[in-house]
């Protein structure tokens, strides 16, 4: 009999837990042949969320808590719990029940087939429509930079077989980005496409710092093209400056007295260059900072409680 690991990021949920630990168990309750654990990470919630973990953990021994001692961002924080799982595969899936918990037996099924990797690919949401194409706009971007393919409006939400959660985990990345890592790793994978649902309950605690975070976390895991793309900038920039710069000394070798070369110039090619010097060190300081995250091996969490691991 096969255990399936289920993990679950929480941050001010408390409308939502028992929602999607209901419907999860619903799913397992008609898979006799599997085993199941649910695990909870809790992201330093400030409403009741961590009350009614508690709650469920003392309920069902299948439900497993960790409790972040902080807010250590989402990104961390679920890739965290996805490390914790202690079944043959693991599916994660939100809290919000925006991805159904109906395809968690399709995802099986994918896995059963032979596939590593089983992620739900959204074709269709029911959430603003303007965040959905600035999405998609993101995904295009990314699959234009990326050195391999890039999975488009894909979130995580998915099955991952332990084989590949073991490799993660060996990497050691205290920040990683996973749905890169799915490609550039060669793991047999597929998609399902499924209509990403409402909220069922709550806000959304994603912000557009949070949203810029990611996005910057996953081009610097996944492609070394913005740095390459600053370099040309700056060769063309300087090639257009030396050109200019040539074309006003002519002028006025030529017409001395007449050409009156101005202060406007000087100040547009100084304003110019600056902006494009501070955009070119922007780049190069979001990946000096991948660098460091990487390299000062502080933990990706430290947990606060973990509760129902012992048994």
């Amino acid at each position: 009999m096969k255990h399936i690991s289920v993990m679950t990021p929480c941050y001010n949920e408390e409308g939502n837990i028992r929602n999607i630990y209901n419907a999860v168990k619903e799913q397992f309750d008609k898979m006799p042949q599997y085993t199941y654990e649910h695990i909870f990470i809790d992201n330093y919630s400030t409403d009741n969320s961590r009350k009614i973990l508690r709650e469920l953990a003392a309920e069902d021994s299948n439900v497993k808590v960790i409790l972040n001692a902080r807010n250590f961002g989402p990104n961390r924080s679920g890739s965290y719990g996805m490390l914790q799982g202690t079944g043959d595969a693991l599916i994660c899936i939100v809290c919000d029940l925006q991805d159904p918990p109906e395809m968690i037996p399709t995802f099986l099924q994918k896995w059963e087939e032979g596939y590593k990797v089983v992620l739900g690919q959204k074709t269709k949401s029911k959430e603003n429509p303007l965040m959905f194409q600035v999405r998609k706009l993101y995904y295009k971007i990314m699959e234009k930079l990326s050195e391999t393919e890039h999975l488009t409006n894909v979130t995580g939400y998915g099955l991952f077989d332990k084989e590949v959660l073991d490799m993660i985990k060996w990497m050691d990345d205290p920040d990683p980005y996973i749905r890169g890592l799915v490609t550039q790793l060669g793991y047999k994978w597929c998609l399902v496409e499924y209509t990403q649902q409402e909220r069922t309950s709550g806000k959304s605690s994603y912000n557009f710092n949070r949203y810029f975070d990611f996005a910057i976390t996953g081009l610097t895991h996944v492609s070394k093209k913005p740095l390459r793309i600053v370099t040309l900038v700056g060769l063309i920039m300087s090639a257009i400056s030396f050109v200019i710069a040539f074309i006003y000394l002519v002028f006025k070798l030529v017409h001395w007295y007449e050409f009156d070369m101005g202060t406007a110039p000087i100040l547009i090619g100084v304003f110019l260059l600056g902006s494009v010097q501070l955009a070119c060190l922007g780049v190069i300081g979001e990946y000096i900072g991948a660098i460091l995250t990487k390299v000062t091996k502080r933990p990706m969490v430290v947990e606060e409680e973990r509760i129902n691991f012992d048994k």
